[in-house]
């Protein structure tokens, strides 16, 4: 029987299917072929072959690359299917794994009026993931960048047949700056908002490149040191535009607050770890700043904590579909209290009908050895709808 790839970019290096057993022993499956479509019941291993329950739960569907470049080839796929014209992305933003930082900036490229897909190159070589998925989405060419097809982020590589647009900047800074003023120059003003945060702690800043995609404000960075001068310039540009400082003061100190003052309004979102920050993004709102998760019904990005890159890659999850925050996992094999409560907070409930309900979904990005399938299966079953209890419907 011939067998087909699903997502073959993504989960052709990666899911060792697990399943979890009991009291939440993981138990390896010894199946580790791609998940495959057109399984027949009379196979052996018909439903490992199928994938689940890596690929997807009820509630979750993963994306399950081995690194970065496969994640963000998968998601591309994902999100822009190219079956036909339609589905097929304006742009691809190709940024750079070997710089984190220029890789959260460049999310802002996934927002519209650009609306990017991302993959990601190792320096001037391009991965055959990322080779494969930008032959596979021929991109049309985005109006609002001059026409093209390829929106090159850094020192990355150029493949031929595509038109190129080029965003270039000598260090992390001087790259954020030019990716803040390229996104400008295509939405046709500045923004009002932009989003400052460590160039020193990675896990403090990933949640950033989900915002960015999402809404389009930029990305820029700071040090401990104090505002380096491109990132000072890039925010004069803006006319004092209301600056949000995402991390706790250990990533960005209050001195460096205090000078951001002088260029615009200052506001801190923060946690004092990276999943405790990231849940404080997703909670926060202001001034159309912020995702506003304090109830059901909306979508999710989970990553790991420890993988900046993932950020990007999975940037353009958040920019269309089911639009949610990036929210980030300590630890492979379980879930941290602290996650565990935001998603028991915002948990969708019905009362008689749950096709009246609202549901959550979540992204799982990376494979089993980043977030093990066991933790997979906790987060689908908080993300669940369920009946609300007779005793919480009384009231006065």
């Amino acid at each position: 029987m011939r067998r087909w790839t699903l997502l073959a970019a993504v989960v052709a290096a990666a899911l060792s299917a697990a399943a979890c057993g009991g009291g939440g022993a993981r138990v390896t499956v010894e199946r580790t072929a791609p998940p495959v479509i057109r399984v027949e019941g009379t196979q052996e291993h018909a439903s490992a072959d199928l994938g689940f329950p890596a690929l997807a739960t009820k509630n979750t569907t993963r994306i399950g690359g081995a690194d970065p470049v496969a994640n963000a080839a998968g998601v591309a796929r994902a999100v822009f299917p190219a079956t036909d014209r339609a589905t097929r992305p304006r742009a691809v933003a190709l940024l750079d794994a070997r710089d984190w930082r220029g890789a959260v900036a460049g999310a802002v490229l996934a927002a519209r009026p650009v609306h990017a897909a991302v993959l990601l190159s190792d320096g001037r070589e391009l991965p055959p993931a990322s080779a494969e998925a930008l032959t596979a989405l021929a991109p049309r060419g985005a109006r609002r960048a001059g026409g093209a097809q390829l929106i090159r982020v850094g020192d990355v590589a150029r493949p031929a047949g595509v038109r190129t647009a080029d965003v270039a900047g000598r260090d992390p800074f001087a790259l954020a700056r030019a990716l803040d003023a390229f996104s400008a120059a295509a939405r046709g003003s500045a923004s009002r908002r932009v989003l400052v945060t460590s160039a020193e702690d990675p896990a403090f800043a990933m949640p950033a490149a989900a915002w960015a995609a999402k809404s389009g404000d930029p990305v820029l960075f700071v040090t401990r040191a104090g505002i380096p001068a491109e990132t000072r310039a890039a925010l004069a540009a803006h006319g004092r535009p209301r600056i949000y400082v995402l991390g706790p003061k250990r990533a960005v100190a209050p001195r460096v607050v205090r000078a951001l003052r002088k260029l615009g309004t200052v506001t801190r979102i923060a946690g004092p770890d990276p999943e405790r920050n990231a849940i404080s993004f997703a909670r926060y709102l202001d001034n159309g700043m912020g995702w506003g998760l304090v109830d059901p019904g909306h979508g999710l990005v989970f990553a790991r904590a420890d993988a900046p890159l993932a950020a990007a890659a999975a940037a353009p999850l958040s920019a269309s579909g089911t639009y949610g925050p990036l929210l980030l996992v300590p630890d492979a094999d379980a879930l941290g209290a602290p996650l565990r409560g935001f998603l028991l907070d915002i948990q969708p409930g019905f009362r008689s009908d749950p096709v009246r309900g609202v549901y959550n979904h979540g992204w799982i990005v990376g494979d089993d050895r980043a977030i093990s399938v066991a933790t997979q299966g906790q987060i689908d079953a908080l993300l669940e709808i369920r009946a609300v209890a007779e005793s919480r419907r009384a009231g006065p």
